[in-house]
C-alpha cells in the first residue's frame, strides 16, 4: 500500500512537456485574453500554390516531314549510375511547329504547353542567335606582312 501510494504521489509530481498532452490543457484557458497560450502570435492561414518552373529544354530538330509538328532530339548530361561519370542521354519529343518554319538541324527551345494531342506537349520555339566574337578583317594578316613586309596572297588579290 504505502508502495502505491510513494509512486502515484511522484507520478503527479511529474510535469508534462506540453499542456496538450492527453487532453490536459482546459479550452476555457486558450479563450481567456490574459492567458500565456493566447499571446502567442497567430497567423492567418493563406494558402499559396506550390510554384513550379515551365518545363524548357533545347535540342535540335532530327524529323520535320510531318504537317506542324517537329521531332527533336534533346540531349543532357547525367551521371552513370554505377560509375558516377557523366553521360549523355538522348530523348526525342514531339513538338508542335504551327508554321513549319523549322527544318532539319535547327537549333529549337522547347516550352511546355497544354497537350496538342497523344505525344505532342511542347511547343517549338526558335534559339535566339548568339553573339560571335568578330575578328577585324586583316587583324592577323596585317600584323603578320608588317612584320615580313611582303603582301599575303590574299591581300594581294583584293588590291588587284
Amino acid at each position: 500500500m504505502l508502495l502505491t501510494m510513494s509512486l502515484s504521489s511522484s507520478l503527479n509530481s511529474l510535469t508534462l512537456s506540453t499542456p496538450f498532452l492527453h487532453g490536459t490543457t482546459q479550452l476555457s484557458h486558450l479563450s481567456k485574453p490574459n492567458s500565456p497560450l493566447s499571446l502567442l502570435p497567430t497567423k492567418p492561414f493563406t494558402f499559396l500554390p506550390p510554384i513550379r518552373a515551365m518545363k524548357s529544354m533545347q535540342g535540335r530538330v532530327v524529323c520535320a516531314t510531318s504537317d506542324k509538328t517537329v521531332a527533336v532530339e534533346v540531349t543532357r548530361l547525367a551521371p552513370h549510375p554505377k560509375y558516377k561519370r557523366r553521360v549523355r542521354k538522348k530523348k526525342k519529343y514531339q513538338a508542335h511547329d504551327p508554321e513549319n518554319q523549322f527544318k532539319l538541324g535547327d537549333l529549337v527551345q522547347l516550352q511546355e504547353s497544354r497537350p496538342i494531342s497523344k505525344t505532342k506537349s511542347f511547343i517549338a520555339v526558335p534559339v535566339p542567335a548568339r553573339k560571335k566574337k568578330e575578328k577585324k578583317d586583316g587583324d592577323e594578316g596585317g600584323v603578320v606582312s608588317q612584320q615580313l613586309g611582303i603582301p599575303l596572297e590574299s591581300q594581294q588579290e583584293q588590291q588587284a
